[in-house]
């Protein structure tokens, strides 16, 4: 039996030492800084519109993409992360290939693919905002409410800055 000799063994302790530091963030702690980080990284977009709706500051902000861009990257990740040989089977587990509910619950209770779920709501939620944003300054409206609801409950903010407009129209 061959002995190793020292420099292999450095080699050796040298490549657990890697493998050991390349995972001191475990799954939960890698979801729950992205949770955070992420939803912090939105606050700002809202605090322009609802803060300073008519700054240059604020509509160059929301003409950007670079938060859509950040999130999408993480979002991709944090789905590939959660993947799983079972996901497409919990996704569309009917016969007709359409997603059904206690699948999508089961995929759920794994905490990156809620995470990831968090974020996609994050993006899609800014977004909206971002068109109610823009859409009442091309029409003069007042937006505020619409979006601090949209940060929080997205469709009844579309739906209150739509009932604004028409309670806010001018008649001739």
């Amino acid at each position: 039996m061959a002995v190793p000799s020292k420099a292999n063994q450095r080699n050796v302790n040298n490549s657990k030492k890697l493998i050991v530091s390349a995972s001191w963030l475990t799954s939960s702690a890698i979801a729950s800084s992205a949770f955070t980080w992420t939803t912090i990284s939105v606050l700002p977009f809202y605090t322009l519109m609802v803060f300073a709706p008519n700054a240059a500051l604020t509509r160059r902000a929301m003409k950007s993409n670079f938060p859509y861009v950040v999130l999408g990257l993480v979002y991709a990740f944090l789905l590939y992360l959660s993947w799983s040989p079972d996901t497409l089977r919990l996704m569309f587990a009917s016969k007709y290939w359409l997603p059904e509910l206690p699948g999508i619950s089961k995929m759920f209770m794994n905490e990156m693919t809620l995470v990831s779920a968090w974020i996609h709501l994050l993006a899609v939620d800014l977004y909206a905002a971002r068109q109610v944003y823009f859409d009442g300054i091309t029409n003069n409206i007042e937006t505020r409410h619409s979006v601090c609801l949209c940060l929080l409950f997205c469709p009844i903010g579309v739906l209150i800055h739509s009932i604004t407009k028409v309670l806010t129209k001018p008649s001739h």
